[in-house]
């Protein structure tokens, strides 16, 4: 697989773990998207190795649900049914009886019922996305938008609802999310080296982060060892369970609980159940409880929406699947 990849693809690096031990590590070169002073990004030629960090884009938004939880099992955050608008008493002219049914679980499960246009290549920079960041206030934008059904009834694929979560944290911490994940989080794992971007004083919860495709791997494990790392307990194992069970139906094949997503994958065993982070370009972090196994694959497929692409990186994960055999 691994030797196909690097002659055909723009994969950038596949990690297995099973049963809490790195078992298969490796990196390709390709072309990816790396920060610029001037332009924000800019595309360049990369070889990959085992310290070079990736932008993990939606990854970031499973990884801020770790951070959230951490919050509301210290008590910073009384719980995920409080109001969003109990947190920004600053924006009274925005509320409405629609509004104040929103609560922080809404946003965990992308259920707000807010108008939004997800940014795509299709949509260049006409997209809720893209002027949410352009505004003076992204918090209040996104609050702003009309609200097209009541909170939890359907799920709509929004990052404006990071943006939310994010403004939530700073507030309940007094610190910017990645500060606060840095040390409740990133520094327990022994994730040293992580970049995590803001956006007008706030962290990028929804597309910022950047880490090593190891610390994605330790991640994984983290989520599948029940929220523990070395004998110590990093998130509550309640937040872990409740985070990945599934509840809402997203697509016709998977569901979304708490900024995670949940889906079933064949194999020649039978049909496995799957918990994943995924980022925009190829970026996953896939955890197979019944199998003990976390993979992680980083890419550079950003601008490219098409079916294939998908088909590709899940196609990695398959083949892993694949290779890997059933308990007993």
């Amino acid at each position: 697989m691994a030797d196909q990849l690097a002659a055909s693809s723009n994969i950038h690096a596949v990690l297995v773990a099973r049963s809490g031990k790195l078992v298969f590590e490796r990196y390709f070169s390709g072309s990816d998207q790396v920060p610029s002073f001037f332009f924000g990004s800019r595309v360049k030629d990369v070889i990959f190795d085992a310290d070079t960090l990736h932008s993990v884009k939606s990854v970031s938004k499973s990884v801020a649900s770790l951070a959230v939880g951490i919050a509301i099992d210290r008590g910073l955050i009384r719980s995920v049914n409080e109001p969003i608008l109990n947190f920004f008493p600053e924006f009274a002219d925005l509320r409405s009886p629609e509004k104040d049914r929103i609560q922080l679980v809404h946003a965990l499960t992308m259920t707000m019922g807010l108008q939004w246009v997800e940014a795509t290549q299709a949509t260049g920079e006409n997209n809720d996305e893209s002027r949410m960041h352009r505004a003076a206030d992204p918090s209040r934008y996104v609050l702003g938008l009309a609200s097209t059904a009541p909170p939890g009834q359907e799920f709509f694929y929004t990052t404006g609802a990071l943006t939310l979560v994010s403004a939530i944290v700073h507030k309940a911490t007094g610190r910017p999310l990645d500060e606060f994940a840095r040390e409740v989080l990133f520094e327990p794992l022994g994730i040293p080296d992580v970049e995590w971007s803001r956006v007008k004083g706030d962290t990028d919860a929804g597309g910022g982060l950047r880490l090593r495709p190891r610390d994605m791997a330790k991640i994984g494990q983290l989520v599948l060892a029940g929220g523990r790392w070395n004998d110590r307990q990093i998130v509550s194992r309640d937040w872990i369970e409740t985070s990945t069970t599934s509840k809402i139906k997203a697509t016709d094949d998977q569901y979304y609980e708490y900024l995670w997503w949940l889906g079933r994958a064949r194999t020649n065993a039978g049909v496995v159940n799957w918990i994943g982070a995924l980022g925009r370009g190829g970026q996953s972090i896939r955890i197979v409880p019944e199998r003990n196994l976390v993979v992680a694959v980083t890419a550079g497929y950003y601008q490219d929406y098409s079916p294939q692409t998908f088909k590709l990186q899940f196609g990695v994960f398959r083949d892993v699947l694949r290779a890997i055999p059933p308990p007993g």
